[in-house]
């Protein structure tokens, strides 16, 4: 697509946008095009409760089907748009919701911390949801005796189990983008690149996240890259995170972990779909009322907490 087409295109998703009163999100870990069309870019639920604030009639969210459901969960009157349905999670396709229940038949006297990065039943079923930035805070809130079984992500709750001091069960799910960076890539980087610092997302191995200077979600590696001194910076998450920090940060140099580490899911948002969503206001991401006051009641929990 040539530069006009693409000016004409924008145009066009601008003017529908209006036309049906909607805001745009993505996710930092969309491609660059995408995030400069959005009202707002950022990580799954600060975008749902941007959204939820706001007097749009319609939500498009560029992103994937939880961060969807989540939006629907905190915007039940909106029309939630997945401009592309296909777009789907590895990680939270690993705790179908039938094999969650039976371990929870298994373990009942469980707390059940479920990650945002779960579908919409699973978050049904918890006690709490969490976000990577607030997870050690969830579970410092859950009292010490009672065990917690935390899903999907077996790397998220080694990290939550060892800044908490909480006993944690993991569920044995993994990010693969993050699952695919080895202690071997990062010091290879960081041979590369001595002088860089190197910023994680907990959702990598542990013996990734023992070398690394900073531990966050997608906003937290933002925030410290952006208010660090530092001028260069090791990047260890999905590589659309790069775009925002580049363009925040102009006179820093940021270098990806590993060149594997991207998301496909992520990027089968397209502007020609968001322009499509817009006029047929399709695909919809509806969740049924039972589930939806359940996990907003997991939701508000977590919000509670901080």
């Amino acid at each position: 697509m040539d530069n006009q087409a693409k000016r004409n295109l924008v145009k066009d998703i601008l003017a529908w946008k209006e036309k049906r009163e909607a805001v745009i999100l993505a996710h930092v870990y969309q491609p660059g095009e995408i995030q400069d069309i959005a009202d707002f870019t950022g990580d799954s639920l600060f975008l749902s409760q941007q959204a939820a604030q706001t007097t749009a009639k319609a939500i498009v969210f560029c992103g994937v089907q939880f961060m969807a459901e989540t939006a629907a969960i905190l915007s039940p009157e909106k029309i939630i748009l997945l401009p592309e349905i296909k777009a789907g999670c590895p990680l939270a396709d690993m705790a179908p919701i039938e094999k969650v229940k039976k371990k929870f038949k298994e373990l009942p006297k469980v707390a059940i911390i479920s990650y945002v990065n779960s579908y919409a039943a699973t978050k049904a079923l918890s006690d709490y949801c969490c976000t990577s930035a607030n997870a050690v805070q969830v579970a410092q809130a859950i009292p010490a005796e009672r065990d917690i079984l935390f899903i999907p992500d077996k790397n998220l709750a080694d990290f939550t189990a060892k800044r908490s001091k909480q006993k944690i069960i993991p569920w044995q799910g993994f990010c693969p983008v993050h699952n695919i960076l080895t202690k071997e890539d990062v010091i290879k980087v960081k041979k590369l690149h001595p002088k860089a610092l190197l910023l994680v997302h907990p959702e990598c191995r542990p013996e990734v996240c023992n070398l690394a200077d900073y531990i966050g979600s997608t906003r937290g590696i933002i925030e410290f890259a952006s208010n660090n001194s530092a001028k260069e910076y090791i990047i260890g998450t999905e590589l659309g995170i790069l775009y925002p920090l580049k363009k925040k940060n102009p006179d820093k140099k940021f270098f990806p972990a590993s060149e594997k580490m991207i998301c496909k899911d992520m990027k089968l948002i397209t502007l020609e779909k968001v322009l499509d969503s817009l006029k047929k206001l399709e695909p919809r991401i509806i969740v049924p009322e039972n589930i939806r006051k359940k996990s907003l009641k997991a939701l508000n929990r977590m919000i509670e907490i901080g």
